[in-house]
């Protein structure tokens, strides 16, 4: 129903920025949260950030709250997220998902794309 497309990862040095994009294909009225969540090596899929559908409300994990901006543009289906002051733990496997009610669990997640990798050097 719903296809999701990351793209924007790469290699970045500490304090640098990128801009993570998540185009979305399909059926995609049911869409009502978008959300970002990250996953790195030997650890759980964690929450990142989400924004309702109107774009108005937004949350973030305690992690990236004042450096990261989680944003979308529903006439062009597109979800973003802004990362800024990037620290080497921010490194992982950046995930966009979609989900037809509120929820911070990845369980509660109805799509997904395939991930884009950012990699954060000191």
């Amino acid at each position: 129903q719903v296809q999701l497309v990351e793209s924007g990862g790469g290699l970045v040095q500490a304090g640098d920025s990128l801009r993570l994009s998540c185009a979305a294909s399909g059926r995609t009225f049911g869409s009502n949260f978008m959300n970002w969540f990250r996953q790195a090596p030997g650890k759980e899929r964690e929450f990142v950030a989400a924004i309702g559908r109107s774009g108005i409300w937004k949350d973030y994990a305690d992690s990236v709250k004042g450096r990261f901006t989680i944003s979308r543009d529903n006439a062009k289906d597109m979800v973003y997220l802004q990362m800024n002051s990037l620290k080497p733990e921010d490194t992982a496997v950046y995930y966009c998902a979609a989900a037809s009610r509120w929820g911070l669990s990845a369980g509660g997640m109805d799509y997904w794309g395939k991930g884009t990798q950012v990699t954060v050097s000191s």
